[in-house]
This record gives C-alpha cells, sequence and structure tokens, in this order.
C-alpha cells in the first residue's frame, strides 16, 4: 500500500507518495497561494495527489489514506483547522473537503509540527525512539514530542507549543502576547534582533561590512559568518544566542527524556559551530548529567520532507 502525505504551508503544497517503508516514491509542490478562498487551495492538493499519482503509475486504490500537516490550531479527531495564522482557515473542514475532492475514505490531519517530529521519529534522526522531541529554529521556533511512539498534543490538541516557555522572565515581547518566551531568543527571527541589537552599539565589527551597512540586510546567518573570522562582537552574539538556545533545550530534556531530541531549520546548517558549543552547556547543566543513559542531541536528517513523511504516516497511530 501507499500513502499521500501532504504538507500544506502558507508559501507552498508539498505532497509526497509514501511507502511502507516510508520512503517518498514521488514528490513535487504547487504554490498555496494563500489569499483565495479555501477551498480552491484543497482543490489544488486534490489535483496534485491524483497527478502525482498518475506519474508514478499507482492507482488510487492502493492508497490506504492520505494525511495532511497544517500549522495553525488542529482538532484531528474532526479533521477541521481551527485557526491558521497564515492561511484563510476558520473552523475550516479541510479533511472532508478533500475527500469530496479527492475519492478516498481515510483522511487525517494534525499539525505540521507535529507531523515533522513524528517524521524525524519513524524515519529520521530519531528513527526507532519511542520517546522523542523536535524542535525547528525558523522564523518562530517550532515543537513536536513523540511519546510511546505517537503524537503528544494535549487534551485540546494544543499541546507542543515549546517556543512559548518563558526562558527569562518579563523579557522580550513574544507574538504569542507572553514576554521571555524562548521562541522569541532561539528562532532565527531573536538570533537576527540580538545580532542588530549588538551591530547597533558596536560600530567596530565585520558584521556591518557583511551586511553591507545596513541592519536591514542582517539575517541568521550574519553572526556566524563574522565569529568565524574572529570577530569578538559577533562571538558574543554566538555564544548569547547559543547560551538561550541551550537553556531551553535543558528545559525540554529535563521534563520528557527523550531519546533524541533532534534540531531542525536553517540555523543547523552551521554544523559544528551550532552543535558542540550547544552540547557543552546542555551535558553542564541538564539533570541528568551524572546517568549513563543521556538524551541524545541530534540535527534532523529529513528537512524539507520531515512534514511530508509525518503526514503519510499519521494513520499509522490510529
Amino acid at each position: 500500500m501507499y500513502y499521500l502525505g501532504i504538507d500544506l504551508g502558507g508559501t507552498n503544497i508539498a505532497i509526497g507518495v509514501v511507502d511502507e517503508n516510508n520512503q517518498i516514491v514521488i514528490k513535487d509542490s504547487v504554490p498555496t497561494k494563500a489569499q483565495r478562498p479555501p477551498e480552491e487551495i484543497v482543490i489544488d492538493m486534490a489535483k496534485l495527489c491524483r497527478d502525482l499519482l498518475e506519474r508514478a503509475n499507482i492507482p488510487l486504490s492502493e492508497v490506504a489514506y492520505a494525511g495532511i500537516a497544517a500549522p495553525g490550531s488542529i482538532d484531528p479527531e474532526k479533521g477541521v483547522v481551527i485557526y491558521a495564522n497564515n492561511l484563510p482557515f476558520r473552523d475550516f473542514p479541510i479533511a472532508d473537503l478533500l475527500r469530496k475532492h479527492l475519492p478516498i475514505e481515510k483522511v487525517y490531519l494534525d499539525n505540521d509540527a507535529n507531523a515533522a517530529a513524528y517524521g524525524e521519529a519513524i524515519a529520521g534522526a530519531a528513527r526507532g525512539c519511542r520517546y522523542a522531541v523536535m524542535i525547528t529554529l525558523g522564523t518562530g521556533l517550532g515543537g513536536g514530542i513523540v511519546i510511546d511512539g505517537k503524537i503528544y498534543s494535549g487534551f485540546n490538541y494544543a499541546g507542543g507549543e515549546l517556543g512559548h516557555i518563558v526562558i527569562e522572565y518579563d523579557g522580550v515581547p513574544c507574538t504569542c502576547g507572553r514576554k521571555g518566551c524562548w521562541e522569541s531568543y532561539s528562532s532565527a527571527t531573536g538570533l537576527i534582533r540580538m545580532t542588530k541589537e549588538k551591530m547597533a552599539e558596536t560600530k567596530e565589527t565585520l558584521m556591518w561590512e557583511l551586511a553591507e551597512g545596513s541592519l536591514d540586510n542582517v539575517s541568521g546567518k550574519t553572526a556566524f559568518a563574522a565569529m568565524k573570522q574572529g570577530d569578538k562582537a559577533a562571538t558574543e552574539v554566538v555564544d548569547k544566542y547559543i547560551s538561550y538556545l541551550a537553556c531551553g533545550v535543558t528545559n525540554i530534556i529535563n521534563i520528557f527524556q527523550p531519546e533524541v531530541l533532534c534540531i531542525g531549520g536553517g540555523i543547523c546548517r552551521e554544523g559544528d559551530y551550532l552543535v558542540k558549543p550547544l552540547l557543552e552547556k546542555v551535558s553542564a547543566e541538564q539533570y541528568t548529567r551524572s546517568l549513563k543513559k543521556q538524551t541524545e542531541i541530534k540535527i534532523a536528517e529529513l528537512g524539507n520532507d520531515a512534514g511530508i513523511i509525518g503526514a503519510a504516516a499519521l494513520g499509522k497511530q490510529q
């Protein structure tokens, strides 16, 4: 049998046909065009599903079900997207509508971060682990938790918002309405903010040259790039950023004690410049530092495929 994995984003709809070994047979994407009527988005999802199956010469009868990974607040039991910030979905029955436009009996739905974490747990960095956590360092800080081989999302499906634990009391305002959230310090957005703040107070830094003299050109790479060339101010930014990241990671490990905590997102491309100091800080701070069995911290392996593979496997939890 095969499974359809649909990763619905604010920019693109990525879909893959996945086999029983959690391998993607064929995949493609189309623009979401998020501002149009929501049913048109679902119609395009159904069209791409049909197209992929035809290109792979797989009849729909050999597809067990479709799984959708969607952003925002999700009700998996009803197949409804309750709210999505970057999509025009409000109590939107996405599963029923997909069944309407694609003759398939079973459609499963979950949050995109949860699906990505599940993908890593069954086919990626946490493969084979029954207890795993994934965090994604992007514009925000997403999180997903797998307990006893299943996605954990709480009684109201709103659990796993790891970016909104507070690591700095009364700190920087967060988009969620709180202050001092982990997301505000350890997302790419947080790193960019800290980079700009250091540049504003330090004119003698290579970061200005890398940003071509404008704060508007600062990215998540700026501080790391300057640090690698020995820039003192940039080194201070990176160390501060990793310290905040380590604080949150340690909190998560102390709470869940997963076998693997994997980290995804663009900042992970920094490799050992990120991971080595992070491991040192977490190893020194975690509650279980004296035990032989400790959480392994790994870089996520599946990249953009995590959501597709996780979505395609949602029915296996049932």
